[in-house]
């Protein structure tokens, strides 16, 4: 993979991670750069998962932003119980 390709899957994954915290309801009690992280990371996980079935981006796009809401909740619950 190219450095472009690199840079242009991290500037995805913020934006699917910004997404996902959109879908999720109410106020999100975690900070916006952990949003960031599990949206690239959501942003190749959900790619993956989508690849499996078809590469119709909408339906990729549609994925990556369900995989972040996910990961949205999960990493709220953990970090409120933390604190």
């Amino acid at each position: 993979m190219e450095i472009t390709g690199i840079i242009s899957a991290l500037v995805v994954g913020l934006i699917i991670g910004a997404l996902g915290r959109l879908v999720v309801p109410g106020k999100q009690a975690i900070p916006i750069w952990l949003t960031l992280i599990l949206g690239i990371i959501a942003a190749f996980i959900g790619g993956a998962i989508a690849a499996v079935f078809t590469t119709f981006w909408l339906f990729v796009l549609i994925v990556q932003v369900l995989v972040a809401a996910a990961a949205v909740v999960l990493a709220e619950k953990l970090y409120t119980r933390g604190t």
